[in-house]
Order: C-alpha cells, then sequence, then structure tokens
C-alpha cells in the first residue's frame, strides 16, 4: 500500500463517510480551482447514469406489454424513481449524509450500509456486462466484417478480446484508470463524455423514428399490437418479466449524491432530477413507440440485433451501421461513470476502514483490474442481455431504486416523513416485492418447461 504522509493520514475514512474524501481535518479544499458542478454538467451526467443498455431491451417490453400499458408503465416507473430519489435526498439532508450508503447506514446501521453496497455492486456489474455484450456484438462485429459477432455470449475469444481492448481505450481517457484524475477532477470531468453519450442515444431515436415513418408512410408496417396478448396462464405471468427491465432502465440512484456534492448550489438537485428524469423518458418512450413500430412481432430482446438485417428503404445497410456503431460508442461513454460507483461501492465494502482509495494507487489499480476481467468474462458467459436484466433488474436493482427509499421512509429515523412518504412507500415495497417474486418464478418456470 503507498505511504501517506502525516497530513494525509488523518483523512483516514471511518464505514459512514463519503467513500471519496471532500475536506480533510485541517479544513484544506480537497480540490482546488474547482467552484461547483453546472446545471447542465450534472443533469447530463445523471441523464447518463440513467440511459444505458436498458433502452436496447425497452422495444421488447413493449412487444410483451403491448403498447399501450407498455408506455403507461414506462411513465410509472419515471415517476416512481424521481419520488424514491426525492426521499433520498431529503432524509440525506436530516442526517447529513453524504452518500446514498451513508443514509442507509443512519436508519439501519452497518447491515444495512453493506446490504446496500452488494446491491449497487450486483446492480453495476450486471450493467457493465450488458454493456460488454452489446459493443461486442455492434463494434467488433462490423470491424471483422462478419455481422454479429459470437464473442460475447458464445465461444470466440479473439473477437472479445478485441472488445476489450475498445473498452480499455475509452476507459483510459476516463477517471476509471486515472487515479489521480479522480481526486481531481471527479464526476464532473464527466460532463463532455457524458453529454457526447446522449447526443449519440439521440442519434440512435432518431435513426430509429425516419426509418419508421418512412416505412409507415409506404405502408410496410402493420398495426401494433395495442394490448397484451394473454393465452393461457403461462403468458400471463410472462407479463411480470418486463418489470425487472423497466426498474433497470432508471436506476440512478448509486450516483445521486457524488453529483449532488460536486454542486455549488444543493437546492439545484431536484430539478436537476426532474430534468434528467424527463430527458430519459422522453428518449425511452420514442425509443420504445419507434423501435416496436418498426420491427413490430420481429423485435428481440436486444432491439440493436434487429438492425442486422435489411431495413428495406434506400441506404439501409449503412444506417444500420451507423446505428451500431453510435450506440457502441455511446456505452463506452457511459461505462466510465459506471463503473466510478462500482469501485467506490466494492473499495467501501472490502476495506470500510481503509484510507480513501483516492490515495492509495496500488488498491486502486488491483480493484480496478480484477473488476475489468470479471466483467470480460461475464459478457462471455451471459447467454443475452435479457437474461442480464432479469437477475439483476430482479434483485439488485429492485432494492437499490424502491426498497431501500421506501424503507427509509417507513423507518423514519428523523420524524420527518409524511403520510404521502409513507403511503408511496408501501405502494412501492408492494410493487417491487411482487412484482419481482412473480418474475424470478417465472423465469425459473420457464427454464424448467423448455
Amino acid at each position: 500500500m503507498t505511504i501517506l504522509a502525516s497530513a494525509d493520514r488523518k483523512c483516514r475514512r471511518s464505514p459512514r463517510a463519503p467513500l471519496l474524501p471532500r475536506k480533510c481535518d485541517d479544513g484544506d479544499s480537497f480540490e482546488v480551482g474547482f467552484s461547483g458542478a453546472s446545471f447542465s454538467g450534472a443533469v447530463f451526467n445523471l441523464a447518463t447514469t440513467v440511459v444505458g443498455a436498458g433502452i436496447m431491451a425497452l422495444p421488447a417490453t413493449i412487444k410483451q406489454l403491448g403498447m399501450i400499458p407498455g408506455l403507461i408503465m414506462i411513465l410509472l416507473a419515471a415517476l416512481l424513481t424521481e419520488s424514491s430519489i426525492e426521499m433520498i435526498l431529503r432524509f440525506s439532508r436530516a442526517s447529513k449524509s453524504s452518500s446514498y450508503s451513508g443514509v442507509i447506514g443512519d436508519a439501519f446501521g452497518g447491515v444495512g450500509r453493506t446490504i446496500l453496497q452488494i446491491c449497487v455492486v450486483v446492480n453495476n456489474l450486471g450493467m457493465l456486462i450488458v454493456y460488454m455484450i452489446i459493443i461486442g456484438r455492434c463494434a467488433v462485429g462490423n470491424m471483422v466484417g462478419q455481422g454479429p459477432p459470437f464473442g460475447c455470449g458464445g465461444g470466440m475469444v479473439w473477437s472479445a478480446l478485441v472488445e476489450h481492448t475498445l473498452l480499455l481505450v475509452a476507459s483510459n481517457n476516463s477517471p476509471c484508470f486515472d487515479s489521480s484524475h479522480i481526486t481531481q477532477a471527479r464526476c464532473y470531468s464527466l460532463r463532455y463524455t457524458s453529454a457526447l453519450s446522449v447526443a449519440l442515444a439521440v442519434v440512435f431515436v432518431a435513426i430509429t423514428a425516419g426509418v419508421a415513418i418512412v416505412k409507415l408512410v409506404e405502408g410496410s408496417i402493420g398495426m401494433p399490437c395495442l394490448l397484451p396478448e394473454i393465452v393461457d396462464q403461462a403468458s400471463f405471468w410472462k407479463l411480470f418479466t418486463t418489470v425487472p427491465i423497466l426498474v433497470t432502465a432508471y436506476i440512478c440512484h448509486h450516483n445521486i449524491h457524488p453529483i449532488e456534492n460536486e454542486l455549488h448550489d444543493k437546492t439545484q438537485m431536484k430539478p436537476i432530477v426532474r430534468t434528467s428524469i424527463m430527458l430519459c423518458s422522453s428518449v425511452y418512450i420514442a425509443t420504445s413507440f419507434f423501435g416496436y413500430l418498426l420491427f413490430g412481432d420481429q423485435t428481440l430482446d436486444d432491439v440493436l440485433a434487429n438492425f442486422d438485417g435489411d431495413l428495406g428503404i434506400p441506404y439501409g445497410s449503412l444506417l444500420n451501421d451507423v446505428v451500431r456503431v453510435s450506440y457502441a460508442i455511446h456505452l463506452m461513454l457511459v461505462f466510465p461513470i459506471v463503473f466510478y460507483s462500482l469501485r467506490l461501492n466494492l473499495d467501501g465494502l472490502l476495506f470500510p476502514y481503509a484510507i480513501p482509495i483516492a490515495f492509495d494507487s496500488r488498491r486502486f489499480f488491483l480493484i480496478t483490474a480484477a473488476l475489468m476481467g470479471f466483467i470480460f468474462l461475464g459478457a462471455n458467459f451471459v447467454p443475452s442481455i435479457w437474461d442480464a436484466f432479469q437477475f439483476t433488474g430482479a434483485t439488485a436493482a429492485v432494492a437499490v431504486g424502491f426498497i431501500f427509499p421506501a424503507a427509509i421512509a417507513l423507518r423514519d429515523t428523523h420524524g420527518i416523513a409524511t403520510k404521502k412518504d409513507r403511503l408511496v412507500s408501501c405502494v412501492m415495497i408492494l410493487l417491487a416485492v411482487s412484482s419481482s417474486a412473480v418474475a424470478i418464478s417465472s423465469d425459473i418456470y420457464s427454464i424448467f418447461n423448455r
């Protein structure tokens, strides 16, 4: 481990302290020349945390639920997410906590804090494995000229290695691999790449919408199913398997405090959250609507896979390439900000009493290398992104997004919860637990009845 000067030893943290230091005990500013994050930079960072790979599975979710119920569920998930984040922020101020785990620790002690960190690690690992899978299918397949590659969820080790190299190139210019950068620039340094990643997601939506409108004018698109098709008991229970996808699509709770801690005016956080959720919901609704409208019953679990075939319009092949490459780049830009919280939470879980990881380069690089290796291996063995979403969404994501925020309000250690908070919390826990239980049971049933 790196030997620290005596002044730095005072920054040794307790388990309830933020995982990244802001000020040492002597009052010196941790970061010189930084006056606070801007509103737009915070919005883009939070929106980038939200809009990841989950968007790719939303058209398939609409296919199962039907157009009308599916779009309603996307809006409902957005409203519940905003409510849960608002409760986290309010109870954070009451407990004077500067991290999500600190709020949980204040309400439920060290055990609750540890469970939350485990959930965040599992959720973020699942998300980054999905990113790997999609980047491999898009970028590597286009480069080698053989269509969708088999390195992710298949068996071509060489294509997975190329995919891993692409991620390393993206990560080398981010806090993922630069220990000094993480202590000096922090999350706000990602504002430009976050803005670019959101722009690339909008490009994907625009192309999908444009192709769908052209084919609709030509009359080559049929009427989509407005309601779910329920033919037997199994098809009814299968509807609940979409809930983990919707929950995962809005998970950003683990990055709320790192973004808020960098704001000069903390009162801006609520409008930042609302703006980000509105932006992401607009992207999600447009992607789900036009994606399902374009591909109909042929919509795959990963809608990007639908762009491997003939779109039936002029320059269709070029548009396919633009869609796949742009979204692969988008995920490579999202990767660092999700990895950021993953590494911090894993370090806090494994070394709760150690000095902050920003001061220990050796621990920093060991944890980074171990996580990248695990993500790389996971991407080669997980069969599809739907399976990854089902596992993380029905377990860790539901806990991080709904169960823990609701439990904080119901626990109400500071006596600030309103009747509305308790009612919303009960609804969130009921929906989260019941839907997750049904989704897991449905998945197990489908496995044994294939």
